[in-house]
C-alpha cells in the first residue's frame, strides 16, 4: 500500500459518509482511523509532504506488523509439525520398546490439518506411555527381586534401587525372560535355604551330643543363622554354606573322637571292674559311659552324651581305679587263685596250693609283673582249667558211680551177715528193698571197672599223663580194687566150703551119737571188705565196715606211678623257674 493508495482510500471513506467524529459507537477501523487523522491534519494545517511522510511511516509499520505475524504463523506451523514427528516418533517408538507391532487407537491415514492430526495421535500416545509406565514398574519389581536374591547368594548385601531399567525393550518377551531367571534365582534360593537348614540342624544335633553351646557356634558361622537375633532372613551366600560346611566336619570329627575317647575310659573301667570284681551296683553308675562301647558315631544321638564333663568324670574314676587297683592286686590275685584252687578241688586235682600262694605274693612285691598281665594270665589258667575238669568230668562221674557202688556192696556185706534180716522189727522191710537194689547194682560192678579203665587209659593217652583221683593213679586203684575182688571170692569160696564141711561133720555126729551139736563158730569172723578204700588206698575212698572216716594213703603205689600233670598255671609253678614271668 503505497501514499496515493491511501489517499484514495480516504476519500473513498469520506464518500462513504463514515462517522469519524464519534468512532467508538461503533466498529473502530483502519479507515475509520485514517479518517479521523485527515481530519486532524485539515484542522493542523498540515502539509501534503508532511502527511505523505507520515502515511508512509505507518504503510511501513503496518508492514513490519504483518511479516511478524506471518513469522510468528511459520513458528507456530514448523513446531506444529516438529510435535507431529515427535509423536509419530515417540509412537513408534514406544511401539518397538514394548514389542507391539500395531495399536488398534492410532489412525491407518493422516489426512486435515496438522493440530488434527496431533489430536488423533495423543490418545494413542497418551495410552502407550501409560503402558510404558506400568511396564517399567513391572519390570522395576522383577530387576529389583532379582537383584536382592543375587546379592543374598554372592553375600555382598548390595542395595536395591541402585539399577536403572532398560527402557529399549520393555516387550513381554524380555519381562518374561527376566520372570524366568527370578524363577530360577528363586528355586536356587529355596534349594540353598534348605541346605542351609540341613547344616544348621545337623549343627544343632552334634552341639547337643557335644554339651556345646549351640547359638554361639551358629553365630560366629553367621549372625543371621541365630534364631534368637532380629535378622529376617539367613544368609544363604556360598561363603556361609562353605563355613558351615567345615563347621560340621569339625563338629563331626570332634564327636567322633570324643566317642574313640569316651570308648577307650569304658573299656579301661570295664578292664579295672573285672580285675577288682566290682559289684554291678557300682558299675551301673557309669552305665552312660559303657554302654557306648561298641556304638558307631550315628547312633549316639542322646543330648549330652558326650559332653566333656561326662568324658572328664570317666577319666577321673579310671584314674581312682588305677590307684586302688595297686592296694587290692594281692586280694584279687589271691582271689582269683582260690577260684583256681577249687576247680582243682572238684576235680580231684592234687596241688601245692601254699607254694603258689607264696609264688604269686612274690611276683606282686617285686613288681616285675604287670598286675593286669597276672590276672589275664590267671584267668586263662582259669579257663584252661576247666576245660581240663570238663574233660575228667566222665570219668569222674563213674568213679562215683564205683564208690557208691562199693559202698552199697558193703552195706550188703554187713547185711547178709544179719541172722535177724528176715524178722518182723521195725524197717525191715526197707533194709530188704534196699538189698535187692544192691544186688542189681553190686553185678554192675565189673562191667563200671571195665568202662572206667578202657576211658582212663584213653584219657591217658589222649593226654600224655597220668590220670590221678587226689593225686593217686586210678589205674592202680582199679589194679588194687581187682585184686582184693578176687581176694575176697577166694574167701568166700573157701567160707562156703568150711561150711561145708562143717555141715557135713554135723550130720556124721548126729548119726553117731543121735543128737546134733552146737552149731560151729567160723574159722575167721574178720570181715575183709572189697573196695577203692581199703587198704588205705584213698582218702577220699573209705569203704570200712562202718562206710566212712578212713584218711590213709598208700604212698607206695604213689611211689610206682608218675605224678598227675596239671595245667601249667600259677599253683604248678616251679620254685626253679623264675624267669618264667620275666617282665
Amino acid at each position: 500500500m503505497n501514499i496515493s493508495s491511501v489517499r484514495l482510500l480516504l476519500q473513498g471513506y469520506q464518500m462513504a459518509g463514515v462517522d469519524v467524529q464519534h468512532p467508538l459507537l461503533g466498529e473502530t477501523t483502519c479507515g475509520s482511523l485514517l479518517l479521523q487523522l485527515q481530519k486532524i491534519w485539515d484542522e493542523v494545517g498540515e502539509s501534503d509532504v508532511e502527511r505523505d511522510k507520515m502515511l508512509l511511516q505507518l504503510e511501513q509499520e503496518c508492514l513490519n506488523v504483518y511479516k511478524r505475524k506471518v513469522e510468528q504463523a511459520a513458528k507456530s506451523r514448523a513446531h506444529l509439525l516438529q510435535a507431529l514427528a515427535d509423536a509419530k516418533l515417540e509412537l513408534s517408538t514406544l511401539l518397538a520398546s514394548l514389542g507391539e507391532k500395531s495399536f488398534i487407537g492410532i489412525p491407518v491415514k493422516t489426512s486435515g490439518s496438522i493440530k488434527e492430526q496431533l489430536a488423533a495421535i495423543a490418545p494413542a500416545l497418551e495410552h502407550l506411555l501409560k503402558q510404558k509406565e506400568e511396564r517399567v514398574k513391572k519390570f522395576a519389581n522383577v530387576l529389583t527381586q532379582i537383584q536382592k536374591i543375587r546379592g543374598e547368594i554372592s553375600g555382598t548385601n548390595e542395595q536395591t534401587g541402585s539399577f536403572t531399567v532398560d527402557e529399549s525393550d520393555l516387550s513381554v518377551k524380555k519381562l518374561d525372560e527376566f520372570h524366568d531367571h527370578l524363577q530360577e534365582l528363586e528355586k536356587e534360593k529355596s534349594e540353598r535355604l534348605n541346605k542351609v537348614l540341613e547344616f544348621v540342624n545337623i549343627i544343632h544335633d552334634i552341639c547337643a551330643v557335644l554339651g556345646i553351646d549351640f547359638y554361639a557356634t551358629v553365630t560366629e558361622v553367621h549372625p543371621s543363622l541365630n534364631d534368637t537375633t532380629d535378622t529376617q532372613s539367613k544368609s544363604i551366600s556360598n561363603d556361609t554354606l562353605a563355613r558351615l560346611a567345615k563347621t560340621v566336619l569339625s563338629l563331626k570329627e570332634a564327636k567322633k573322637q570324643r566317642l574313640q575317647k569316651l570308648q577307650d575310659l569304658a573299656a579301661e573301667l570295664n578292664k579295672l571292674w573285672n580285675l577288682m570284681d566290682t559289684s554291678e551296683e557300682e558299675r551301673s553308675l557309669f552305665d552312660h559311659v559303657t554302654c557306648k562301647i561298641s556304638s558307631s558315631v550315628d547312633e549316639v544321638n542322646v543330648p549330652g552324651a558326650l559332653a566333656l564333663d561326662l568324658i572328664e568324670q570317666a577319666e577321673v574314676e579310671v584314674e581312682r581305679l588305677d590307684e586302688l587297683k595297686g592296694s587290692r592286686m594281692k586280694e584279687i590275685a589271691l582271689k582269683k587263685q582260690g577260684e583256681l584252687e577249687e576247680i582243682f578241688a572238684r576235680a580231684h586235682i592234687e596241688i601245692d596250693t601254699q607254694s603258689a600262694r607264696e609264688k604269686i605274693l612274690g611276683l606282686i612285691d617285686s613288681g616285675h609283673v604287670e598286675p593286669s598281665d597276672l590276672v589275664a594270665d590267671m584267668d586263662a589258667q582259669i579257663i584252661k582249667a576247666k576245660e581240663e575238669a570238663l574233660s575228667r568230668k566222665d570219668i569222674l562221674d563213674k568213679v562215683e558211680k564205683w564208690m557208691s557202688a562199693c559202698e552199697e556192696e558193703s552195706w550188703l556185706e554187713d547185711y547178709n551177715r544179719d541172722d535177724n534180716r528176715y524178722s518182723g522189727s521195725r524197717g525191715a522191710h526197707l533194709n530188704l528193698k534196699r538189698a535187692e537194689k544192691a544186688r542189681i547194682l553190686v553185678s554192675k560192678i565189673p562191667g563200671l571197672v571195665d568202662t572206667l579203665v578202657a576211658k582212663t587209659r584213653t584219657w591217658e593217652e589222649e593226654h600224655g599223663f597220668t590220670f590221678a583221683y587226689d593225686g593217686v593213679p586210678l589205674l592202680a586203684m582199679l589194679d588194687e580194687y581187682a585184686v582184693l575182688r578176687h581176694d575176697r571170692e577166694e574167701e568166700k569160696r573157701r567160707m562156703r566150703d568150711q561150711k561145708k564141711f562143717h555141715e557135713q561133720l554135723n550130720t556124721e555126729q548126729e548119726a553117731m551119737f543121735g543128737s546134733k551139736p552146737s552149731p560151729a563158730r567160723p574159722l575167721s569172723s574178720t570181715k575183709k571188705v572189697v573196695g577203692p578204700g581199703s587198704r588205705g588206698l584213698n582218702r577220699r575212698l573209705s569203704l570200712n565196715q562202718n562206710g566212712g572216716g578212713g584218711k590213709s594213703v598208700n604212698r607206695d603205689v604213689k611211689r610206682d606211678v608218675p605224678r598227675p600233670v596239671a595245667p601249667l598255671n600259677y599253683v604248678a609253678i616251679s620254685k626253679e623257674d623264675p624267669g618264667l614271668f620275666t617282665p
